[in-house]
């Protein structure tokens, strides 16, 4: 599996130019610290930008599922309320003792992480979904009044990343 550099991904969305890579590699070879943060302290690279490339690297090699096709695990919905679930675009789908594998979009990833990482209680692994199916899935296990698959798709003020 060829993994995708943060660097690069950077490069190719044209936040940096492939010199500011290398000066960022350098800097990284000789004073430590993760390529996102020096990016953003050099060249005024913006979090939402490193934010955004790292979502992409991890969904590259994060496993993709269609979770109206797994199975649920009904313990692991209880994990989130209905309004949760759709405010950070999240399903979770089981539990391993502690551990909380979740389902989410590589756009909506960030916002679950942070989510996770902030309020569960439980160290959690994301999977990937298409948005498409995400929302459907999130209809079937937290309906809620007025939500859609659009709100995946989509999104709406309330839940914009």
């Amino acid at each position: 599996m060829q993994s995708l550099h943060l660097g690069d991904l950077l490069v190719r969305n044209g936040v940096l130019t492939s010199t500011q890579r290398d000066e960022v590699l350098q800097a990284q070879r000789t004073r430590g610290g993760p390529f996102g943060a020096l990016a953003e302290e050099m060249f005024g690279v913006s979090a939402q930008a490193v934010e955004s490339a790292w979502a992409e690297q991890y969904a590259s090699f994060a496993p993709h599922v269609d979770p109206r096709k797994v199975e649920v695990n009904k313990l692991a919905l209880d994990v989130l309320t209905r309004r949760q679930a759709w405010q950070f675009c999240i399903l979770p789908l089981k539990l391993h003792g502690d551990d909380l594998v979740a389902c989410t979009t590589q756009e909506h990833l960030v916002r679950a992480l942070k989510f996770a990482g902030w309020r569960l209680g439980h160290a959690t692994q994301f999977v990937i979904s298409d948005p498409q199916h995400l929302g459907e899935a999130l209809c079937k296990w937290y309906p809620m009044a007025g939500m859609t698959p659009d709100v995946v798709t989509k999104g709406l003020p309330f839940i914009a990343a």
